[in-house]
Order: structure tokens, then C-alpha cells, then sequence
């Protein structure tokens, strides 16, 4: 926060932080850390937003994020409030960092080993070891240029947009991650393993600017961990710093609206009757939520959730959480199940009108890094399909999810786990409709707003609202966009604007 923090000590002013996911919790965190008095409220039962927790016969299922990409934001957060990390968690290193699978029977381990990279490539096509690095190279560029630099800097006007123009330019913004890894790579599979990025921040890698190809080098950079005791304890030892520095958390403690006067929001309503009063208020909710739910009845919400809801909204996603009685070591912290289709199974994804009939999987086995998250011999997992949203596919879920489910298992028994009925003791499943109904998402979308280049930065909703001076937006749908260390960088923007919007108050009050 470039000291900030120091300069807005004891400032007697008050914030409300809306959802508790990462995003909420970091801002909260920065809050408080720099004299803001802050209460983070939140709908269910237990923090974390899409990164909850679900518990059932010993087994630990974590609903959301399970890939941690960059430690030191995290380690920021702590360190701000002359903390430590380690006191609060333990992240454990993954390797490889993925297992990616074909059809054909062929994998491809994803590591953070140059030496063991460029075999594998070799293997496949010798000439690709030279496009590899002239991709790594180029994938490097952008991390510097757009998540070194720009990642945490919040683009409140055109004229931001034009000073980062020259650079989004030269490093050719306007073309695809899948076609930037093809102008180097030619082996199909070598494609799709280093353009399959995008889609973990919602994104179409057929569409998703190139600037998105900055995961890779991202990955390359800190590595891929993994919270000993799961993602649930990132959200827990978060929560206790946020508390530890003196702020509130209400759980279980939904909010009706946003209650504004003279362009001010003057506080927070809860459903329960209760009325938080607020200096500033940040909402970590999906982006149309608050501007049509939470600003009901405004100008300005109804204005910007027409505005929004014209826009492209991200895939939605089918998850089946799972418990078996056995664990199983051939399986990688983190798979990737290519299915027989890749351009034409994400084009219906993010375009088509009903399911498709294959998918690509993502498994997620967590005890071959932490044997804690089931009973001794069993194993935790959960398998994830990319689906379209509610407007793009009306599914009744409530009929078609046990189907799509039996589907799931039904591949996964005959290609990746063997006798998977046999030893499967709980099953979960949580649908676009889950996302639409449990965590406000506007048409089940699991990522809110598509991260092409016409909506991001600056066309994306913005860190700090046009026109109500003091509420400010955190999460997957402001600035930078989705994905952990997105939604930890769009906290680090928005706070820091509130931080210094607090201090010129305090100025002018003096």
C-alpha cells in the first residue's frame, strides 16, 4: 500500500465490507490495517465465498479456488500489518504443477523445470523447443507489463486506457492466447496445454486477449502451491489476521441494499432489519447483483446493471464433490481430461444453447499433496465441467444434473479412476444454478464478466464507482478480473483508492 497505511492511522472512519470471499477478505484485511474500522458481512454461514468449505463423513471438500499462483500478495497482506504469514498457514509446493491428459492415452506434465519441459516437448515435436522459448519469452513480456505493472493499478478513465495503449500495442493485445501459442508452437496437443489457461479465469482462449498468456510465466515465476489443510484454511488464517487487527465479521448476515443519500452510500441494510452505518462500502458481490439488487430503486444501479447486463458474461461451471474409500497415487494434485474436442467443445461452452455431448474435466485430488482433507486411506475429489451460463443454455439442473453427473462418473471410472462406483462413500453437486442462487451470480456465471480486451481495465466495472463517491468494487468482475491472484490485486486497487480517498476527508475535515 506504498505506506498509506501509516498516513490514514486512526482515521474514525468506518467501512463495510459486502461477501467474504478473497477478494472481501483482502480489501478488509488492507482496511483495517490502515485505520479504517471495518465489519465484513457475509450471506452464508462460513467465509470464503467461492473458495466455502464442505464437510461429510471425514471427508474435506473445498468448493472453490485450489490453485495458488502468487504467494507474495498473499504475503503481503501479512506483512503490511507486521505479521507473518507462516503464523497464520503453511502453503506446501505442488509438482507437477499439472497432468495434462488426452484421449489417445498421452500426458503431459506441466513442471517448473526447464530442462524436464523441453523433453517432453521434444519428444512431441522437436522443433516446438524453440517456439516453447520464444513463448515463455513473450508470455514473461506481458507478465511484466500487465501483472507487475498494471495489475493493481485501477483504470478510472479513458485516458488510463490510451497511457497503456502503446504497450497492450506492441505486445498485440487484440490477438487470442490460442493463436499467440500457435504463431509459436505447432503440435496440437502443445497448443492446448499452453493456451488451457484462460479458462481458469473464465476465459475463451479462443477469444481472451493474449495479455492472459502472463499465467504461464506467472506459474513459472512462484510456482503452484497448495494451503496445507486446503484452500478453507488460506480463508481461516485470513479471516483471524482481519480479526486480529480488530476487525468484525458477521456471517450468516445477508444484505438487502446499499442505502444512499446525495451520491453517498450512507450504509448497509441487512434482511434481518439491521442498519450498518458506513463511511465507505465495498462490495465483493457479483458486480450486477449490486448494481441491480443492492441498488435497487437508484439511477445509478438501474443505469449500470442495464449497461452490464449487455455485456459477455463467462462460462458457468458443473462440479461434483466426491469422497472414496481409497485413495488413489496415480493421480495428480491437479488433471486436466482433455476431452475428443478443444475448439469446438469451448465454442459450445461459451456459445452453445444446451450441454454439449462430450466434455473436458478438471480433477482435482487434493490429498496427493495433504492426506488430512480425508480419513486415513481415503481420498477427497472434486471434478469440474465448464458449461454455458443460464443465458446462453436455460438447463433445469435440478433434472439434468444427476444425469450429468452419472455421465462424469461414468467417464472418469472407464478412463481415469477404475472401480469409482465401488468405492465412492459421498457425493455432492453444485450447478449453474447454484452459482446464480447461493452466491448471486449473475446468470450462474462462475467467473462474471468474460475477460476479452473490450471488457477489461477500463471497461471493466470499475475499482471505485463513477458517480457514488465512496463505494468501491473488489472480486472477478472490476479490475483486473477473475482468478486468486486477480481478485487479490482488484483489493490491493480499490483499497488503496479508498485509503486515499479516506485521507483527503480527513484533510478536508481538519
Amino acid at each position: 500500500m506504498d505506506g498509506m497505511e501509516d498516513a490514514v492511522k486512526d482515521l474514525g472512519q468506518t467501512a463495510v465490507v459486502i461477501g467474504s470471499g478473497f477478494g472481501g477478505l483482502a480489501a478488509a484485511i488492507r482496511l483495517q490495517a490502515g485505520g479504517i474500522t471495518t465489519t465484513l458481512v457475509e450471506k452464508r454461514d462460513k467465509p470464503g465465498g467461492r473458495a466455502y468449505v464442505y464437510e461429510d463423513q471425514g471427508f474435506i471438500f473445498d468448493a472453490g479456488p485450489t490453485v495458488i499462483t502468487d504467494p507474495t500478495a498473499l504475503d503481503e497482506l501479512f506483512s503490511l500489518s507486521g505479521k507473518s504469514m507462516s503464523d497464520y498457514l503453511e502453503l506446501l509446493p505442488v509438482s507437477p504443477f499439472y497432468r495434462l491428459c488426452w484421449e489417445d492415452g498421452s500426458w503431459f506434465d506441466y513442471v517448473n523445470d526447464q530442462a524436464a519441459l523441453e523433453g517432453q516437448i521434444s519428444a512431441r515435436n522437436p522443433a516446438d523447443v524453440e517456439g516453447y522459448h520464444k513463448f515463455l519469452a513473450y508470455s514473461q513480456a506481458v507478465f511484466e507489463e500487465g501483472y507487475l505493472k498494471l495489475g493493481t493499478v485501477p483504470f478510472l478513465n479513458f485516458r488510463d486506457m490510451v497511457r497503456a495503449g502503446p504497450q497492450l500495442a506492441r505486445l498485440q493485445a487484440w490477438r487470442s492466447v490460442y493463436s499467440m501459442v500457435s504463431r509459436f508452437i505447432a503440435d496440437e496437443q502443445l497448443r492446448q496445454a499452453f493456451s488451457f489457461h484462460s479458462l481458469l479465469v473464465g476465459g475463451n482462449p479462443f477469444a481472451t486477449s493474449s495479455i492472459y498468456a502472463l499465467i504461464h510465466a506467472l506459474e513459472r515465476e512462484w510456482g503452484v502451491w497448495f494451503p496445507r489443510g486446503g484452500t478453507g484454511a488460506l480463508v481461516r488464517g485470513m479471516v483471524r489476521l482481519f480479526e486480529d487487527l480488530g476487525g468484525r465479521v458477521e456471517l450468516s448476515a445477508e444484505v438487502q441494499r446499499i442505502e444512499v443519500q446525495d451520491n453517498r452510500a450512507r450504509s448497509v441494510r441487512l434482511k434481518d432489519g439491521r442498519q450498518l452505518l458506513a463511511d465507505f462500502v465495498v462490495s465483493n458481490a457479483d458486480v450486477v447483483h449490486t448494481y441491480e439488487r443492492l441498488l435497487a430503486g437508484e439511477a445509478r444501479g438501474e443505469e449500470e446493471a442495464a449497461r452490464l447486463k449487455k455485456m459477455k458474461f463467462s462460462m458457468s461451471l458443473f462440479v461434483i464433490y466426491f469422497g472414496l474409500k481409497r485413495h488413489r497415487p496415480d493421480l495428480k494434485h491437479h488433471t486436466v481430461c482433455f476431452g475428443p474436442r478443444y475448439r469446438a467443445l469451448i465454442e459450445e461452452i461459451f456459445r452453445g444453447r444446451e450441454l454439449a455431448s462430450d466434455f473436458s474435466l478438471y480433477l482435482h485430488s487434493p490429498c496427493a499433496t495433504d492426506p488430512s482433507l480425508a480419513p486415513p486411506g481415503a481420498g477427497s475429489y472434486y471434478v469440474l465441467a465448464p458449461v454455458p451460463h443460464l443465458g446462453n443454455a436455460p438447463i433445469d439442473w435440478t433434472v439434468e444434473g444427476p444425469k450429468y453427473r452419472d455421465r462424469i462418473f461414468d467417464y472418469l471410472e472407464a478412463r481415469y479412476i477404475p472401480n469409482l462406483r465401488a468405492d465412492l462413500v459421498t457425493s455432492r453437486i453444485f450447478t449453474p444454478m447454484d452459482f446464480r442462487d447461493e452466491l448471486n451470480a449473475h446468470l450462474g456465471s462462475a467467473f462474471s464478466l468474460d475477460p476479452v480486451l473490450t471488457q477489461s481495465a477500463f471497461f471493466r466495472t470499475h475499482n471505485r464507482d463513477d458517480k457514488i463517491a465512496n463505494l468501491y468494487f473488489v472480486g472477478a468482475g472490476t479490475h483486473p478480473g477473475a482468478g486468486v491472484p486477480g481478485v487479490i490485486g482488484s483489493a490491493k486497487a480499490s483499497a488503496g483508492l479508498l485509503l486515499a480517498d479516506a485521507a483527503a476527508r480527513r484533510l478536508e475535515q481538519a
